[in-house]
């Protein structure tokens, strides 16, 4: 992205940003990157970076850990490996052997599962490979400690071996002395030394001259002179080339290691750069987390629409003390391409511009940002700004010099992939003049197709953006009875300077105030006072709007509970219905194991009977059974039916009364009666029955 001016960065406190990233780096490379960071104006680059954080913040976020925890700036040793007859040391190998180590264990945490849900951050290492032979090529020179080891070469083997059978024959020697020696009262109190890389006794002075040996040197005292006895002389001249040897062919060794690692030069840088562009990821993540940022949808197309954004230094230091933010919502596209935010001093207008500008710039540079998920982003290829004074001593340029300098460069550079930012347009001028330049600015920025926020005071210029088309006017919210501002940006009207009623609030003279009301031109004041109207009526409106949708919220969850309500009444009827069928059922299947019972208890008796006369009986049993259920159950239902209409009265049946014959369970009128004999008309037909067989009963009311 291309920058006007070169402090624009600076301006938008995008440097700022820059540093907070820098600081949750790690690595050398990483560092680099952060302080390099570069702000991309093609989509696909944009749309991996902005992935690679968010899957790294992802992993964060589920408690996952990805290792790359190589610190080290290898750069130099990684130089050195490549020149032709350089020899690098153990150390710098043990270095190379955890690098190659650390990106063997990136290549184990990317299985198939992973590789498909982190795709983005699988592309840092998509085009490189790991080299098992490294790691193996090195573990088979170098120890654990950084040293050669013995396995190195025959000829280091043999040398070492060599070199321990003379020095545990010096030690005994050197023992064998010291004890000869001490006995005799001629050690002083350290015993012994090395001096010049041989061992050596540490003889008092006055005894020198009686131990043989040579003479290294003395204390500073010269009360200690430190000998090498003469029976280890040998020996240690012997130990002496044999540690040269082994010089000798470690540096041989370590010659031919180099040179054979020296072709992997390039897969070594690579290694690196990959743990460092993890680095970096990582601290993207990282500074995504301390601002509660969200991955925002990219378009490769000019415009902006925030939700809910925030300004991300002013989040990190209100949550350090504990402040509120106040998120902003705009939204710049073809169809309102310029935005005009006007208000009072100190309302939020110049916050609300360097957060579009920083977002944007955030947003191109593959950083996560502190707005609403549905937040959309466009591309732009070059942004420009202008805030604050900008007078030069240095080209002898005043204020509105400089202003009319930078317009002149936005208005011939301008065009459809640029987004601008001025802050109060036309000021330093004659406030007529700098009003009438300012619509000339405008205009042509709109003829350019530039998208961009202009902040500004001036009343033609808010009546301008609202009859013309591509310019929207904006607010900034301000509460006249406490006086303080609201921060939170209104569209589609223009706002009040309240410039009258903030002399009020402060306590200016009325008389004063009066005056200034005089001298100020009627259209203009009445103007600027519709606006203040206009803003505290919005106000209220909007509370009255706030109180209607909480009154909605009720009423719906009022409606959920009254739906929840009668689907558990529904239920319960539901419920009752089938305990009902269940009941009918339940009797069915009594009746039928029941007969199950008795029809097995037959079969049983059958097979063990022996007599034709068992068996009739036995099939006069079961065609009781059978016969008389059929007939229960057809009686049984007869009954059911007759109660249904018929209810006994409890009384004596008396000629004249409807009577119940128990026998067939027919209803009939008592005609007469005969003893304990009973005539009853049975329609037209007269039928004698007993009288125990009646019942006296009448017929149910109908319920209506």
């Amino acid at each position: 992205m291309k920058l006007y001016p070169a402090s624009a960065s600076v301006q938008l406190e995008f440097d700022k940003v820059r540093n907070l990233l820098e600081e949750q780096t790690r690595t050398h490379f990483g560092k680099e990157r952060a302080a390099n960071l570069r702000i991309h104006t093609r989509k696909q680059f944009i749309d991996l970076e902005l992935r690679q954080s968010y899957q790294y913040m992802q992993i964060m976020s589920a408690g996952q850990t990805f290792q790359h925890d190589q610190a080290f700036n290898l750069s130099r040793e990684l130089k050195l490996l490549s020149i032709p007859g350089a020899v690098l040391g153990g150390d710098v190998f043990k270095l190379f052997r955890n690098l190659a180590e650390n990106i063997k264990s990136i290549f184990r945490w990317f299985d198939e599962e992973r590789t498909s849900n982190y795709s983005a951050l699988y592309q840092v290492i998509n085009q490189t490979r790991f080299e098992k032979s490294i790691p193996e090529e090195i573990d088979r020179i170098i120890g654990d400690d950084g040293r050669v080891v013995d396995t190195a070469s025959v000829d280091l083997a043999r040398i070492r071996m060599a070199l321990y059978r003379k020095r545990n024959e010096q030690r005994r020697t050197f023992d064998r002395m010291l004890s000869k020696l001490q006995k005799s009262g001629y050690i002083a109190d350290i015993e012994e030394s090395f001096l010049n890389g041989r061992r050596v006794l540490a003889i008092y002075a006055e005894h020198k001259r009686i131990v043989k040996g040579i003479l290294h040197g003395e204390s500073d005292t010269r009360r200690t002179s430190f000998i090498e006895p003469e029976e280890t002389i040998e020996v240690n001249n012997e130990i002496f080339s044999l540690e040269n040897d082994e010089r000798d062919e470690e540096y041989k060794i370590l010659r031919d290691l180099t040179a054979r690692l020296s072709y992997q030069s390039p897969l070594l840088k690579q290694y690196m750069e990959v743990l460092g562009e993890y680095d970096f990821i990582r601290a993207k993540a990282k500074l995504a987390q301390t601002m509660d940022a969200h991955i925002p949808h990219v378009e490769d197309s000019s415009g902006v629409k925030l939700i809910k954004a925030y300004h991300p230094l002013l989040l990190i230091y209100n949550k350090k003390s504990g402040k509120q933010v106040i998120p902003l919502d705009l939204t710049l596209d073809e169809k309102n391409r310029i935005l005009l935010i006007s208000g009072p001093n100190a309302g939020g207008k110049t916050v609300c511009l360097k957060t579009t500008g920083l977002l944007q710039m955030m947003v191109q540079a593959g950083l996560l940002v502190p707005v609403h998920p549905d937040s959309v982003f466009g591309i732009f290829k070059q942004l420009m700004i202008h805030i604050g004074d900008t007078q030069s001593i240095e080209f002898e340029l005043s204020t509105y010099s400089a202003h009319l300098k930078n317009m002149k460069h936005f208005m011939e550079d301008a065009n459809g992939r640029t987004m601008f930012f001025i802050d109060e347009l036309g000021s330093g001028s004659d406030p007529n003049l700098g009003g009438a330049f300012a619509e000339v600015f405008l205009e042509q920025l709109l003829k350019r197709h530039a998208y961009g926020i202009v902040t500004t005071h001036y009343l033609n210029l808010k009546v301008m953006a609202s009859k013309t088309s591509g310019i929207i006017n904006g607010a900034m919210a301000f509460d006249e009875k406490s006086l303080l501002p609201m921060y939170k940006l209104n569209l589609g009207k223009p706002g009040s300077s309240y410039t009258f009623a903030i002399a009020e609030r402060i306590g200016l003279s009325q008389e004063l105030i009066n005056r200034a009301k005089e001298l100020v031109d009627e259209n203009h004041f009445t103007l600027d006072k519709l606006l203040n109207r206009t803003e505290q009526d919005l106000r209220k409106i909007e509370g009255k709007e706030k109180d209607l949708q909480k009154m909605i919220k009720e009423n719906e969850v009022l409606r959920k509970s009254l739906n929840q309500q009668l689907e558990r009444e529904k239920h319960s009827q539901q419920v009752e219905l089938l305990k009902h069928q269940n009941l009918v059922s339940q009797e069915k299947l009594v009746y039928l194991k029941d007969m199950e019972r008795k029809l097995k208890q037959i079969v049983f008796d059958w097979r063990r009977s022996e007599s034709d006369q068992d068996k009739k009986q036995l099939m006069k049993n079961l065609q009781a059974l059978l016969f008389n259920q059929k007939e229960k159950q057809v009686t049984e239902k007869k009954k059911k039916k007759l109660d249904s209409r018929y209810m006994e009265t409890g009384k004596p049946p008396v000629p004249g009364d409807l009577v119940l014959m128990s026998q067939n369970n027919k209803v009939g009128v008592l005609a007469s009666l005969k003893g304990k004999k009973a005539v009853v008309n049975l329609g037209t037909m007269p039928l004698q029955v007993n009288f125990d067989d009646l019942v006296a009963v009448v017929e149910k009311p109908v319920d209506l």
